[in-house]
Formats: C-alpha cells, structure tokens, sequence
C-alpha cells in the first residue's frame, strides 16, 4: 500500500519518513509489507490510510472545489485542505484507533453490510433487537448500509432483516455506534488541544452532510463523529447540488466511487469517476484531468 508512489516521488519518499517520524514507528514499512494481521488493527489501518491518501493528494498537484472522505478519509480531506497539519492529523488518528479498538474489547462488538434492503427496513428490523446495541453505522448508498453494535446484536438483526444479503465485516471495533462514547470522550480532548486552521476548500462533513469552511466546525464534526453514522449518501448529494462534474478518490481502492457510481445514476448528470492509488492510476488521473483523455 503506497509502495508505488515511495519508489517513484521523492516527496512520497519525504512524506512517508514525515509519518513515520510523527509516529514514532515506521508506518511505510507497515503499508509495504504488513504483516496483514497488523494492517487490519485499526490504530495501524488509520495512520496508514491517512498517509497514502494524503500523498495521492500532493502527487496530483491540484486542489478540488469539494472534498470528502469517509470516516478517517475526512482526517485525509481536512489535511488537503489545510486545517490540520499531516503531523497533527498522524497522531490524532492513531490515538483514534487505538481508543476505538479499546472501547470494545475485540469479539465483543461487530459490524455488517446490509445489501439490497431499504433504510426503512433495516430501521424497523433494529427495533426488534433484544440482545443488545446495534444502529445504523454508515448509509453509504440506498443499497448498501452498514450497522454496529453488540455481536449478538447484530446478529440478531441480521436475522430480522428480510430480502437482504447481509455480509460480516472484517473489522476490530463496531465504528460509529454508541458504543464508541468512551473513545469519543477521550479523542475530544486530544482534538481540543489540536490547532483546527480555517479550509481552503470546503469539505462535507461525514457526521451532518453538510459543508464547512472554518477550522471550529470541522473540529466539532471529527468529535462528533466517532460515535455516529457516517451519512455518505447524503454527503454525495451535496456534490450533486454543487454540480460536480469530477470526483477522484485517493487512497487504496475504488470503494467510494464504486458507491457514487450507483448513487448517482438516477443524476440528471452524473460525474466521472477517478481514482488514485498508485503510479499508473495516478498518470491516467492526470492525463484526464488535463483533458488528454
């Protein structure tokens, strides 16, 4: 993960020492070569994440009109933006992940993917749990939703929910459920003594889709956030409204514009969808972007 842009820039080389400085363990050796198992530990998945999205973002060398990211990737959008030094931004999320993953003891709490079912369903089938917590963690389309909560919990819901294919995730933690409260308490204060500088481009928050400017609100939006749904699908149709012509996600993968592929069919315009994670994909996004492609 990332392994690409270090071989190829000398500021992917740059940035990746600046992590691992900031960090005090080497975090490229962690995305270059594993082991899988501590990748998927979350107080490594974070940092890790942050870093390659953030240096996809220097390697293009442009700055969008609107910019997202979903959960941790809005620790990534607010670091382009200028609020956050990449430093700060380090520091916070690893604390962030170790809080989550220590809020629930691992095998305790869980998350699924509900595919196929509508909010409505799924709201009504959580109200039938008797087994414990379980919530709507992230509405990511009109299709995909994900919940958290107690493993029994979630469980249980699962079993409720009718017409539906429901995948168990591979997480350590159930992120964006009230279970989260204690790691939301503890990295308020860790974002309290944190310098929040005002955006120079906008970004919609996870927490009420909807756009901030100034460092304040995107302050409160990240402690807000821990323990409540990520509105993705929301957050999307702000980009709708803004008339986004382009979206390009950076980062490994092509989740999110997998997902902004479905949400915005029924768009009188949909955007063409970009990504960046690696040398090639970082070529071709370029070539596009300068209308050679």
């Amino acid at each position: 993960m990332g392994k690409d842009f270090w071989a190829r820039s000398s500021l992917a080389k740059e940035l990746f020492a600046e992590a691992d400085d900031a960090l005090g363990f080497k975090i490229s050796e962690v995305c270059f070569e594993g082991p899988e198992d501590k990748l998927k530990l979350t107080s490594y998945t974070q940092p890790a994440l942050l870093a390659v999205s953030y240096i996809a973002f220097r390697l293009l060398r442009m700055e969008p009109g609107l910019a997202a990211g979903h959960s941790l990737g809005e620790y990534s959008a607010l670091v382009a933006a200028g609020s956050l030094t990449f430093k700060d931004a380090l520091c916070l999320v690893h604390k962030r992940g170790r809080y989550m993953q220590e809020a629930v003891p691992v095998g305790v709490g869980a998350m699924a993917a509900i595919l196929g079912s509508t909010i409505a369903d799924i709201e009504s089938a959580l109200l039938q749990v008797t087994s414990g917590t379980v919530q709507i963690a992230n509405w990511n389309s009109d299709d995909q939703v994900v919940i958290a909560g107690h493993k029994e919990a979630v469980e249980e819901a699962v079993i409720h929910i009718k017409g539906a294919r429901a995948v168990m995730l591979p997480v350590s933690a159930p992120f964006h459920s009230a279970l989260m409260k204690s790691a939301e308490a503890r990295l308020s204060v860790d974002l309290a003594a944190v310098e929040f500088r005002d955006l120079r481009f906008p970004v919609v928050t996870n927490v009420d889709a909807r756009i901030i400017r100034r460092g304040e609100e995107a302050r409160d939006a990240l402690k807000r956030q821990v323990s409540r749904p990520v509105l993705w699908q929301s957050s999307m149709l702000v980009f709708q409204q803004e008339g986004a012509e382009t979206v390009v996600e950076m980062g490994p993968g092509k989740v999110l514009i997998g997902l902004l592929k479905r949400i915005s069919r029924q768009w009188p315009s949909p955007p063409r969808l970009l990504n960046i994670e690696d040398g090639e994909s970082l070529d071709k996004c370029r070539e596009a972007l300068s209308g050679s492609a």
